[in-house]
């Protein structure tokens, strides 16, 4: 008897046993995987969506994140072809990653933005901000009402490169946000997915001016390698942004990919694997969140009454078919909301627009539509409105 029960206990425990992973997968399938950065965020660029956001709205440092703001602002602002000449604040700069400039040195504006962008070059950012700017705290001040411009409400700057100050600090989904705008640059767009290349000293201004040999002769050539390893994996359609480390921000990163024509940007804000939070990310995007048509064109979605028409009510339909990708755990959470205008009065044209449609999702806006009239309501004779 009691070898019996044993032979049943263990029968049960190995079918749990057996059970237990097919659970969990179930349990954890189709939801955002956990990651180790502080804050996060996943977005589409073409919608501005966030599909995932992990303290999104929590102010952070963003390190050489802030990269992203002096080059798309620089490449707003200048010319790519524009010598810019070093002064002396930039070629003091030695904290953190830099590419040696020194007072005197001209580079192409282009160069510098390269030097920022894949290298992370913390003197470049300075020498760009002066040029562009006519001073660094100038500069400084238009990074700061681009920000406001873009909506980045959770964002300052006080420098152009990313080093420690009270009032530097960003959010995830401000930096996603800002990202999505900065790639809609082809500029910006293919210097950050450039894993390598060369920039150049220009001669120094009296060496043209006198033409002295030995002064033109002096110039130099530097090969940058892209900080951002993930150009160089294997991942499925990375093309870019930026990294970013320093002690009190760790290590951050923006990381973009296209699949499909479809592309997503992921921001990781100290992260003890930024790499691997991204691209989970990334990939909880493209595999899981997935397009659900909302309503077709058309469709009939409410009625309301009109005031001294031949029909006393009128039909309201979708004036569009609205399709918009949500993450495959929030397909039963999605609500509608019909909001109505008041009553009208007749005549009223066919595809008037009397109403909206607003779909959401934990009481968050996903999209809308507008309803509009699907017939034309003649107004009632005089004779019969008096009757009326």
């Amino acid at each position: 008897m009691n070898q019996k029960r044993i032979i049943i206990i263990f029968l049960s425990l190995l079918s749990i046993f057996l059970l237990l992973p097919g659970t969990l997968w179930a349990e954890t399938q189709g939801k955002p995987p956990k990651v180790k950065a502080s804050a996060a965020s996943l977005m589409e660029v073409e919608s501005g969506k966030v599909y995932f956001e992990k303290d999104g709205d929590k102010r952070r440092e963003p390190a050489s994140l802030t990269k992203v703001m002096t080059a798309i602002l620089a490449i707003e602002k200048g010319n790519l072809k524009d010598v810019v000449t070093v002064q002396q604040r930039a070629a003091r700069v030695s904290m953190g990653q830099d590419i040696g400039l020194n007072i005197g040195d001209r580079l192409y504006l282009e160069d510098l933005l390269k030097a920022a962008l894949m290298y992370s070059a913390n003197d470049s950012t300075v020498a760009i901000g002066e040029h562009i700017g006519g001073s660094h705290d100038q500069f400084v001040k238009m990074m700061n009402e681009k920000a406001v411009a873009l909506g980045l409400k959770n964002t300052h700057f006080a420098n152009t490169n990313g080093f420690h100050h009270p009032n530097h600090y960003t959010t995830a989904n401000d930096l996603a946000k800002l990202t999505c705008y900065a790639l809609q640059n082809k500029t910006f767009a293919e210097f950050v997915r450039t894993k390598e290349a060369t920039i150049t000293w220009l001669p120094k201004e009296t060496a043209v001016k006198t033409g002295k040999k030995s002064e033109a002769e002096t110039v130099k050539q530097r090969v940058l390698r892209n900080t951002n390893r993930l150009l160089r994996s294997d991942f499925e359609g990375i093309n870019g942004v930026k990294t970013g480390t320093t002690p009190r921000a760790g290590n951050c990163l923006i990381a973009s990919a296209t699949r499909e024509g479809r592309q997503l940007v992921v921001v990781i804000l100290h992260s003890n694997n930024r790499w691997n939070d991204a691209t989970r990310l990334l990939e909880y995007g493209f595999n899981e969140v997935k397009p659900v048509v909302l309503v077709e064109k058309d469709e009939v979605l409410s009625t309301m009454p009109v005031l001294e028409g031949v029909e006393n009510k009128i039909t309201l339909v979708t004036a569009k078919k609205l399709e918009v990708y949500v993450p495959s755990v929030d397909m039963d959470k999605i609500e509608r909301k019909i909001h109505l205008k008041p009553t009208p009065m007749a005549p009223v044209k066919q595809g008037t627009k009397l109403g909206q449609a607003i779909f959401t999702v934990k009481g968050k806006e996903i999209a809308s539509v507008d309803l509009v009239a699907n017939q034309n309501i003649e107004r009632l004779p005089w004779y019969k409105r008096i009757f009326n």
